[in-house]
């Protein structure tokens, strides 16, 4: 059964406009019908004085009663029709709002009242569903942009075995698929690592010895390189311990990938945040590339391209990583090489909240 539509909230306040004016003229007309009967007996005592003593102003008072209960009418609705003009222009404005454009906003008025902030508040609402589209964007974008690459190199490998396997060498064949296999399950790992990155889950906060993690997750390490540790004891973070361990991960496969010979860490405090310096003697990043690196599947030039065993995505990671605990992942400048520089609060003590934990910069502890 269809639902019975509703009277128009103008026509509701006109309606309890129209009613209270009603039955205010009654009041005042009874009223003034009683004062007139007093007064008619106080000139002709000791007669009786029917209710209809001046017939002509009672219909003036009757007349003007009617008056006022239109005049009421007519100025409420007129009323209501101009408080409710903000709220129709929002409500035009959120008709034309899409899925495909999710970009405009509804009218603030500029009076400071309720319909103001629920202005503002569906605004609020759209930038939160804007966002959450465009992650989904992204994410779907993400996915079909780099799943190809291996997904066309097993497909070009298995399709060449069908056609040709006489002059297949299977062993090597089953090694450039599982090269692949292996690529597509780290894209596929790291894709999910940002779509709960993007999502913003809250993640459990521990305190840590950034310095102390720092060695353990070197210590886990293969050495491709040689690794110069310069970490200052007692740096304490509140933080995500995998996270962050990520976040060191992606940093040092990158410094490996590009250092000629040499990766120095650093660890310190200073100003009220803890400093992780990741820096190699590579190539380098060019100034005007130095954001691009943190983009998805970003290519920069052969001296800086990522190998066969990057997914584009590790940059990108730790920077989602590094904001999420409040804090920023930058390149920086060096004399040789890239200058990857993390910086997240420090934590507070436990027994002074209002001062970070922490000492302040001083000779760095090797490691």
């Amino acid at each position: 059964m269809p639902a019975r539509r509703s009277w128009s909230v103008r026509t509701r306040l006109t309606l309890i406009a129209v009613t209270t004016a009603a039955l205010s003229d009654t009041a005042v007309t009874a009223v003034a019908l009683y004062f007139l009967h007093d007064l008619a007996d106080a000139y002709y005592p000791g007669e009786p004085v029917p209710w209809y003593v001046h017939p002509g102003l009672f219909a003036f008072l009757v007349g003007m009663s009617l008056l006022g209960v239109v005049f009421a009418g007519v100025s409420a609705y007129r009323t209501v029709a101009f408080a409710l003009l903000p709220v129709n222009a929002i409500t035009s404005e959120l008709t034309e709002i899409t899925s495909t454009d999710l970009g405009r906003r509804v009218p603030v008025p500029e009076a400071r009242d309720e319909i103001r902030e629920l202005a503002q508040t569906i605004n609020q609402a759209l930038d939160r569903l804007e966002q959450a589209v465009e992650r989904q964007r992204r994410f779907a974008s993400d996915a079909s942009h780099d799943l190809r690459s291996p997904l066309t190199a097993m497909r070009a490998q298995v399709e060449e075995a069908l056609h040709y396997p006489e002059d297949v060498d299977w062993g090597p064949k089953a090694q450039a698929m599982l090269a692949s296999l292996d690529r597509l399950q780290a894209i596929v790992a790291d894709l999910l690592t940002l779509a709960k990155l993007d999502a913003a889950a809250p993640s459990a906060r521990e305190r840590i010895d950034l310095g102390r993690m720092v060695a353990d997750e070197l210590d886990r390490r293969e050495r491709r390189v040689t690794v110069v540790r310069r970490l200052e004891p007692r740096v304490t973070v509140a933080g995500d311990p995998l996270q962050l361990a990520r976040l060191l991960t992606n940093l040092m496969d990158n410094a490996e990938r590009h250092a000629a010979s040499t990766i120095m860490v650093s660890v310190s405090a200073h100003e009220g945040k803890a400093v992780l310096e990741v820096l190699d003697d590579g190539a380098g990043i060019a100034p005007a590339q130095r954001e691009v690196v943190f983009a998805r599947f970003t290519r920069l030039d052969a001296a800086r391209a990522r190998d066969a065993g990057g997914t584009g995505l590790g940059l990108p990671i730790a920077r989602e990583i590094a904001q999420a605990h409040g804090g920023s992942l930058v390149v920086e400048d060096s004399s040789r090489g890239a200058r990857f520089v993390l910086r997240i609060p420090l934590a507070r003590r436990a027994s002074d909240p209002g001062r970070p934990s922490g000492r302040p910069p001083g000779r760095a502890a090797a490691g």
